[in-house]
């Protein structure tokens, strides 16, 4: 019996750990609209945000390089193929899509909208994993969408290439979720999953003339800017998934989504507070709706879980 308690108080104390963990990351993730809003002010625009973050990101992860090797000389084509298409869809795609919404509609709004996220990994579930869709899932689609639709009626906020984009970013953050789980299908394991998602965009944008005018630029300006980018791809994109990844040692990956909420509460309050960027309240309502809606669906999902019919036929081999 004493061995008992003592197992799950360990397990007690991991899974806070885990928590805090969570939370951490999420609260570092939520600032990247505020970085990213730095750095317009400094004159980059969107589509440069995105490649420092990238860039830079991939430089700090190819420490990851020695331990990953002997995993990516495994890999066949068709692996590199999906990995590639997580990359440029999910990291990429969505990172364009969001800062340039973060520059149109404000940090605030733009992160709201990209929590719409759960609204699209319904329906890409639904075609690409075979995975079933309940009546709740979609009543808090409905709700999300209800959301994004209040959030268009604010006094700033019109529906606009920033509404458009921000919804596009949702999209493609769910993507990076979908492909990720098929991914995760191959026997990937997360840290190699992160690794090439940063690492392949890189190497796309390397090919690209304004990668390198961007830097250049980025060399003209103080040495504050620096820490913008730093804070873009270090604190915003490397720290937090790496304490993501540790955190799912210690949790369920359902209950772990539950706790991602802190990151848009984190980007709207700081936009509030670093930006002065504040929200009509019809506006608040609509955040709060999509927030709501991502939170549920999170605590939905993770006690209604079904065995995808891939996975089902892959455990039959």
């Amino acid at each position: 019996m004493a061995n008992i308690d003592s197992t799950a108080a360990i397990h007690s104390h991991q899974s806070w750990i885990g928590i805090v963990q969570i939370i951490t990351a999420a609260t570092c993730w939520g600032t990247l609209g505020i970085f990213s809003t730095y750095l317009n002010q400094m004159g980059f625009s969107g589509w440069q945000v995105t490649i420092l973050r990238i860039v830079t990101a991939a430089v700090i992860v190819l420490a990851m390089l020695p331990t990953l090797w002997p995993q990516l000389m495994k890999l066949s084509a068709r692996q590199w193929f999906g990995l590639a298409m997580q990359s440029i869809v999910g990291v990429l795609g969505m990172s364009v899509c969001y800062f340039f919404a973060v520059s149109y509609v404000g940090a605030g709004p733009a992160v709201a909208l990209l929590y719409t996220a759960p609204v699209f990994s319904l329906l890409f579930s639904k075609f690409l994993l075979s995975e079933s869709i309940t009546r709740k899932s979609i009543a808090l689609a409905f709700m999300a969408v209800f959301g994004v639709g209040l959030t268009m009626l604010g006094e700033q906020a019109e529906v606009n290439w920033g509404i458009l984009l921000g919804l596009a970013s949702g999209m493609c953050y769910s993507l990076y979720g979908v492909l990720g789980k098929r991914a995760m299908h191959d026997a990937h394991p997360a840290p190699l999953v992160f690794f090439t998602s940063v690492v392949i965009s890189a190497c796309g944008l390397l090919l690209l003339p304004e990668t390198y005018q961007t830097y250049t630029q980025l060399l003209t300006l103080p040495l504050s800017t620096w820490g913008y980018v730093l804070g873009l791809s270090l604190l915003g994109t490397v720290v937090p998934f790496g304490l993501y990844m540790k955190a799912l040692e210690k949790l369920p990956a359902s209950r772990a989504s539950v706790f991602t909420i802190f990151e848009p509460l984190t980007a709207i309050a700081l936009a509030m507070i670093l930006l002065h960027q504040a929200l009509s309240w019809i506006q608040y309502l609509g955040v709060t709706l999509i927030l709501l809606a991502a939170l549920l669906n999170a605590v939905v999902n993770g006690t209604t879980t079904r065995v995808p019919r891939w996975l089902k036929r892959r455990q039959t081999v």
